[in-house]
């Protein structure tokens, strides 16, 4: 699935809950999910990894959505390369 067509995905399935809910909470739950993540990076397996980065992906998508800011447009920072010298790979020290 393309970024744009996940995000849209994203916004219907949970637009009218995420904008209730709002950016402070929307952020809190993201920290939440990238905490589970790092637990499953850490002692889980494959399956519980694939679960906790698209959890993460789906709460960035929900904080893009409500920030106006489409994933895509994000992404595009890093579309030279690294931001800080432009290549790729990096070559900062």
């Amino acid at each position: 699935m393309e970024l744009a067509a996940f995000q849209q995905h994203m916004a219907s399935t949970y637009g009218d809950r995420d904008a209730a809910r709002g950016v402070t909470a929307t952020v809190a739950w993201l920290a939440e999910e990238v905490g589970e993540l790092a637990r499953a990076v850490r002692k889980g397996d494959r399956a519980e990894q694939v679960h906790e980065v698209g959890d993460v992906l789906a709460w960035l998508a929900s904080l893009a959505n409500q920030l106006g800011v489409t994933l895509e447009e994000a992404a595009s920072r890093y579309a030279g390369g690294c931001p800080k010298c432009g290549s790729s790979p990096c070559r900062c020290d």
